[in-house]
């Protein structure tokens, strides 16, 4: 089965990804938001009160990539889109051990 990504879920997740690659606290609440997809147990789960800390471009996003997850139950390394590494880069930056 190939998985794809629409041009707005595409979009949306770019730009978390974008946001979760920087240092701030909205990229902290991004990056627990995109980790909690990749593997919720070993990265922490997702806490909803969090949406609350980012503005509503940043909500929105998450919204989509949200739904497109629910509907496609496919994880990020699913996508076969080169993810992946975007992935681990946020993985290193936010929970690797220092």
């Amino acid at each position: 089965m190939t998985i794809t990504l629409d041009d707005t879920t595409r979009d949306a997740l770019d730009k978390l990804l974008v946001v979760a690659g920087t240092d701030t606290g909205q990229a902290r609440l991004v990056a627990n938001f995109l980790l909690a997809w990749h593997n919720a147990g070993e990265n922490g789960g997702f806490d909803l009160t969090d949406l609350w800390g980012l503005d509503d471009t940043l909500v929105s996003a998450c919204a989509v990539v949200f739904l497109w997850v629910a509907g496609n139950k496919a994880y990020p390394e699913d996508l076969g889109l080169g993810y992946e590494g975007q992935f681990h880069d946020i993985w290193r930056a936010w929970r690797a051990p220092q």
